[in-house]
């Protein structure tokens, strides 16, 4: 049933797409590939947030790529709302320089490809980006989606333990992984990278 909405979907974006130099969205997944993604945002809010930095590690069979990552910096045109800030601890000074939204998100677009997409609480990043590229694509992003925090619950969750803990340290501890440092775009990635390797029974392997 997952398969198919998701053909279904795919094909639905296909259709919507404004401009064919992105069809290549839409090309065969490349065999065993994936892209783990993180990004840091303006706001939690993802109806009026903005992009502050994107992180994405390529995932190939059994290793993660992490020579082979993107790292973007944005600079918003609005505030940073304070408990953004308390997160990320990025200020808007800090965010001077950095690429305009659609510029990153094009070279985000050319490095995923029609990739499936790994991350924990893919959703809201997601949102973010879809919102910001339907005015000029069209369509939000037609890749495939993998929540780590959705696996871990269905390998974990049982009638006699019906509550699991989906907080990001509570399932790198449950996985005996390393927490690398939370919120900064990087780490997160690869963190999430290694949650979804350990969940569906691959060994860990970086380089």
């Amino acid at each position: 049933m997952r398969a198919l909405f998701d053909t279904l979907r795919r094909d639905w974006h296909r259709r919507q797409l404004r401009d064919p130099d992105y069809a290549f969205l839409f090309d065969e997944e490349p065999p065993d590939e994936y892209v783990s993604l993180d990004c840091e945002t303006t706001s939690l809010d993802p109806r009026r947030a903005e992009l502050l930095a994107i992180a994405a590690v390529r995932v190939r069979g059994r290793r993660i790529l992490s020579s082979e990552r993107l790292v973007l910096p944005v600079q918003p045109e609005g505030d940073i709302d304070r408990a953004g800030i308390a997160i990320h601890a990025i200020r808007r000074q800090d965010a001077v320089g950095g690429l305009a939204a659609r510029v990153a998100l094009e070279r985000l677009l050319r490095f995923i490809g029609p990739r499936p997409l790994i991350g924990y609480y893919l959703e809201f990043d997601l949102a973010v980006i879809d919102r910001l590229l339907r005015p000029w694509l069209g369509i939000g992003l037609p890749n495939r989606r993998i929540e780590v925090s959705s696996i871990y619950y269905d390998r974990h969750v049982s009638a006699y333990r019906p509550e699991v803990d989906l907080s990001l340290g509570a399932m790198l501890r449950g996985l005996q992984l390393p927490d690398l440092g939370r919120h900064d775009p990087v780490n997160d990635a690869l963190m999430a990278a290694m949650i979804y390797l350990k969940l569906t029974q691959q060994p860990v392997k970086a380089d």
